[in-house]
C-alpha cells in the first residue's frame, strides 16, 4: 500500500457512510473532494482493520487513526542502512539511492520506505 496523507475522521466517516449506501468509489470522491485512489486505499484500510458502517461512537480521531495507520514495524526498531557505505557507494557511476534503497528492502523487507530512506540519507 502506497503511503498517502491521512483522511480526516469526518472524511473516513462520510466514505464508509456513502459506500454504505451503494455508492461508487467515483461518486464518493466527487462528494468528498478526493481522488478515486483515496477514497479506494481509505476502504481497504477500513476493511483490514475490521471497520464498517455505522463507525462504534467511541471510535474517536486518535483511535480511528491508529487502527487505520498504525506501522507494522516501529521506525525506531526498524534495520537502518549502513549510510557511511552507502555514501560511498553513490560515488560510483550508475549507483543511484533507488537502486541503493532496492537492495536495502531486498534485504531488509520490513525496512524503510524510499522516503524515509532518503530523508534520513540526506540527514547523515
Amino acid at each position: 500500500m502506497v503511503a498517502q496523507a491521512r483522511l480526516p475522521v469526518r472524511k473516513i466517516r462520510e466514505v464508509l457512510r456513502l459506500k454504505a449506501e451503494g455508492l461508487s468509489d467515483r461518486q464518493i470522491a466527487l462528494a468528498i473532494g478526493s481522488a478515486r485512489s483515496t477514497v479506494q486505499e481509505c476502504l481497504c484500510r477500513c476493511r483490514d482493520a475490521g471497520l464498517a458502517w455505522p463507525l462504534a461512537p467511541e471510535l474517536d480521531e486518535a483511535v480511528l487513526h491508529a487502527q487505520l495507520y498504525r506501522r507494522a514495524v516501529p521506525l525506531s526498531r526498524t534495520p537502518t542502512p549502513d549510510y557511511a557505505k552507502l555514501h560511498a557507494e553513490l560515488q560510483r557511476p550508475g549507483v543511484t539511492r533507488m537502486l541503493l534503497w532496492q537492495e536495502y528492502k531486498a534485504a531488509q523487507p520490513d525496512g524503510w520506505q524510499y522516503s524515509v530512506f532518503c530523508c534520513v540519507h540526506r540527514r547523515d
